[in-house]
């Protein structure tokens, strides 16, 4: 993918942009491990909630620029400009929160691209996309407690989903970094390619996606939201109908003839 593609927003510190039906969101900051500022997760935020309701976009990629980082986090640096008062932290904390829950919420498949480190906020944000694919050389941390930081409920119970609540109290209580394997080990992500692979591999990745049928791939991205909450929060109904909606659409006519003419179908996402 060439970033030159993309439009540059906060200064150039993020890239983002429609390609092929696919939606990518780059972190542009890799002279600093592509640490993220206030202004970048403003203008992440933005992005993605603008490419949740655009129908060309069937998926978002995620992944950071220079190849030696996904994302590290918040960028210290910043923080006595940026976090060093009350009001400062309500401010910052509610950007991040809304970039986060942003990609959390996005109806279509998410994909984080991992290369190189992964740290902090990076496996925060991360942990937000539905599927993490990384290169065998990345590496995984959260060095909270060597910064004296708190971290948020929601942050905490997106990793506890993936890893279980004994490998998060480890990840947190030694703040060490772990290997890519024992990231797959763990379950905290899906795949781990060599790293000459990766593209290749991301790319066949988001071809077979985006050729999908995109409505029977928004609900199940809600089931399995929906089956993470408490069941006095889960909404049956909507997700009775969004199920009904795939076999009232166009693309369920188009699925069964494209079976039967032995060729691949055209989904639309009506």
């Amino acid at each position: 993918m060439k970033f030159s593609n993309l439009t540059a927003y906060a200064d150039g510190k993020i890239l983002a942009g429609i390609l092929d039906n696919t939606g990518y969101l780059v972190i542009n900051n890799p002279e600093r491990h592509n640490a993220v500022s206030l202004a970048m997760y403003e203008a992440a935020a933005e992005i993605v909630e603008a490419m949740a309701d655009d129908d060309e976009a069937r998926l978002l990629v995620i992944r950071g620029a220079g190849g030696k980082a996904f994302a590290s986090g918040a960028d210290i640096s910043k923080f006595e400009s940026e976090r060093s008062s009350e009001e400062q932290v309500a401010i910052y904390s509610a950007a991040s929160a809304r970039f986060y829950n942003a990609v959390v919420a996005f109806p279509k498949p998410t994909i984080a691209m991992i290369t190189g480190y992964c740290i902090g906020g990076g496996m925060g944000l991360a942990t937000c996309c539905d599927i993490r694919i990384c290169e065998d050389k990345s590496r995984f941390a959260v060095p909270a407690a060597r910064l004296g930081l708190g971290y948020a409920w929601d942050g905490v119970a997106r990793l506890s989903a993936l890893v279980g609540p004994s490998m998060v109290k480890e990840i947190f209580f030694t703040a060490r970094q772990f290997t890519a394997q024992e990231a797959y080990d763990m379950g905290l992500v899906n795949r781990v390619m060599p790293a000459h692979m990766l593209d290749a591999y991301i790319a066949d990745y988001i071809t077979r996606i985006a050729e999908n049928a995109p409505m029977t791939m928004a609900s199940i991205k809600a089931i399995t939201q929906d089956l993470q909450k408490p069941e006095s929060e889960r909404d049956r109904a909507r997700i009775d109908a969004l199920v009904k909606a795939c076999f009232d659409s166009e693309d369920y006519i188009e699925g069964r003839r494209a079976f039967m003419e032995k060729r691949k179908p055209r989904f639309t996402g009506k």
